[in-house]
């Protein structure tokens, strides 16, 4: 029964965050502002990152956690580098 319980919740969590992926995509194309589209692209890649956990999770296997990883990392130095092109212009000074 737990089991049975757990498996579930993993798979309502990966739809639930699909559909947080969609609405941040959806954020990215109708942005009316960069500042927007920024955001949405963070909260994608951490939609993403959380959603290889859960898959990771529901198979057993190490690759989605290292996967989530680097997902995770990249996503915060884009994220970084583009706030910091927005508010400077260059991201290399």
């Amino acid at each position: 029964m737990t089991a049975l319980l757990f498996s579930w919740a993993l798979t309502l969590a990966g739809i639930m965050l699909a559909a947080a992926m969609g609405c941040a995509v959806y954020r990215m194309v109708r942005g009316p502002r960069a500042q927007d589209r920024i955001l949405a692209l963070d909260s994608f890649y951490a939609s993403g990152m959380l959603l290889m956990l859960t898959f990771g999770i529901k198979s057993g296997t190490t690759l989605y956690f290292e996967a989530a990883l680097v997902i995770a990392l990249l996503g915060f130095a884009g994220t970084v580098a583009l706030a910091k092109f927005l508010m400077r212009g260059e991201v290399i000074e």
